[in-house]
């Protein structure tokens, strides 16, 4: 299988080192053409502004928006998500505005705001151990969107269709269970 982590900044090598781990093909993602042949995207954590504008400069945005419209399955963490979402709250920003959420950037506070939580997430046995760093939230959903995870009643992990989105980073943990769930969503289609 072969999985894509868009490499235009953040935590690109940590994702791909997963991906290896779990016995799959990595791809970093850096042109148009790096799209073609994915079973599986991800969209890494990092500052979402930057990785908006990028993506837009390399004519990325609209082909990603495509693929992930014909049902790519594709994993958002932290910036990741702002940039699937739909909407934000404050200044606009690029968006690829697939997965049907709006989401207030560093809702969590600052970077000395960062923390960790031990989440229960729906189809999980065990709490899964997640690193927040200037974590987005989910503010409002479409009714189709579930909520998998929440941190005081707050969502943090959500799925609508074949996208998945957190607010945390599950590439900065020893835990896989995050990206197994992205790959398992390849084999069900």
């Amino acid at each position: 299988m072969r999985v894509g982590v868009l490499a235009l900044q953040g935590d690109v090598r940590e994702h791909l080192a997963v991906i290896a781990s779990l016995g799959h093909t990595g791809v970093a993602v850096k042109y148009r053409e790096d799209l073609d042949d994915l079973d599986a995207l991800i969209i890494p954590g990092g500052e979402s502004t930057t990785i908006g504008k990028l993506a837009d400069r390399f004519e990325l945005l609209e082909p990603m928006k495509k693929r992930i419209a014909e049902g790519l399955p594709t994993l958002g963490t932290c910036a990741g998500m702002i940039l699937l979402a739909t909407a934000t709250t404050g200044e606009p920003q690029h968006l690829i505005g697939e997965l049907d959420i709006t989401v207030e950037r560093n809702a969590f506070g600052r970077q000395v705001d960062s923390f960790e939580a031990d989440l229960d997430v729906e189809g999980l046995d065990e709490p899964f151990h997640a690193v927040f760093i200037r974590a987005p939230l989910v503010v409002s959903a479409a009714d189709d969107v579930e909520v998998l995870a929440a941190v005081d009643g707050r969502p943090v992990l959500v799925r609508q269709g074949h996208m998945m989105a957190a607010s945390f980073h599950p590439e900065l943990t020893n835990d896989d269970r995050i990206h197994k769930m992205l790959i398992s969503s390849v084999t069900e289609r």
